[in-house]
């Protein structure tokens, strides 16, 4: 940042250096001013008034949303530091029964998150009723940086941003079908088999990540007939008989009517609990963290297929 802006900063508005914020983390103005519940033409004026109290252009507009220049990210840096400090005050000074309260947004893949966190939310809201969580369950990867989560649930461990994480637990996923398939098809005896049957799996290029990327674990040329972008669509085809599909199994196997098939094949994923370090002082987020850690920790065995 030029040093001009630097000279400048002590008059700088911070509901303003706010919305800036919040533009930088969404990378478009119509994400952010959603957030935060204001219009577009408020945010673009309040960052516009910004840029000109620090003498230095702190974003582009582009057709699909903004890009940072370096002034912009070396001022998102020193937001976040005043952001982080003040967080750690509010902990450190505030009434502990009233920093238990307030809303916590958790963000998990579709399986794990109404499969397992969605039945277990009464649960976390009568140990602290002050909490009102937001559970967001989609087949994606969430951006902690961008604040798209509070708390998430990712599979594998986590290896950028400023996050902390720890390890919740491994999972393991098999291959399954329901009966009918089976007694209309046949059953595979060996991996080459699975070339002959109809194959369930995840639409290609929505695959949020790598790690799920574990079919060809099973049959090296794996090519799915039947693509469901989420764990959760891809349970319920093979439930329905369309085909033989890679399920998470402790999603799977308290289906009534679904069959392991090659039992002896299977993948192994973890599930990593993570957050901004900015929030990690927040009495909500260490309650909900311990929370989810001991809700899997108790249900240890139900992750894999052993």
């Amino acid at each position: 940042m030029q040093k001009s802006a630097l000279n400048n900063a002590a008059g700088l508005d911070w509901d303003d250096a706010r919305v800036f914020l919040a533009v930088a983390r969404a990378g478009q103005f119509l994400a952010a001013a959603r957030t935060l519940g204001l219009n577009q033409a408020t945010l673009s004026r309040r960052v516009a008034a910004l840029e000109t109290a620090l003498g230095s252009k702190l974003l582009i507009r582009r057709t699909h949303g903004s890009e940072l220049t370096e002034a912009g990210h070396r001022l998102v840096a020193a937001l976040e530091r005043v952001e982080t400090e003040f967080i750690r005050a509010q902990a450190a000074i505030g009434d502990h029964e009233a920093a238990l309260a307030g809303t916590v947004r958790i963000g998990a893949p579709d399986g794990f998150g109404v499969g397992f966190i969605a039945p277990r939310l009464a649960d976390l809201v009568a140990r602290h009723p002050g909490l009102r969580p937001q559970l967001v369950p989609v087949p994606r990867s969430f951006s902690l940086s961008k604040r798209e989560a509070d708390v998430a649930v990712l599979v594998g461990r986590p290896d950028t941003g400023r996050l902390v994480a720890r390890k919740l637990t491994d999972y393991t996923l098999s291959l399954y079908a329901c009966e009918r398939y089976l007694e209309a098809n046949g059953r595979p005896t060996a991996p080459t088999d699975l070339a002959r049957h109809r194959l369930v799996g995840y639409v290609d290029d929505l695959i949020p990540t790598p790690a799920l990327d574990y079919a060809r674990e099973f049959l090296r040329n794996w090519r799915s007939d039947v693509e469901v972008s989420s764990a959760l669509g891809q349970l319920e085809a093979v439930r329905a008989g369309v085909g033989i599909g890679v399920l998470h199994d402790y999603l799977a196997r308290p289906v009534p009517g679904l069959v392991r098939v090659l039992p002896e094949l299977s993948a192994t994923r973890a599930y990593w609990l993570a957050s901004h370090e900015s929030l990690r002082d927040l009495p909500r987020i260490r309650a909900t963290m311990a929370f989810l850690a001991d809700a899997v920790r108790a249900n240890q065995a139900h992750f894999t297929a052993r």
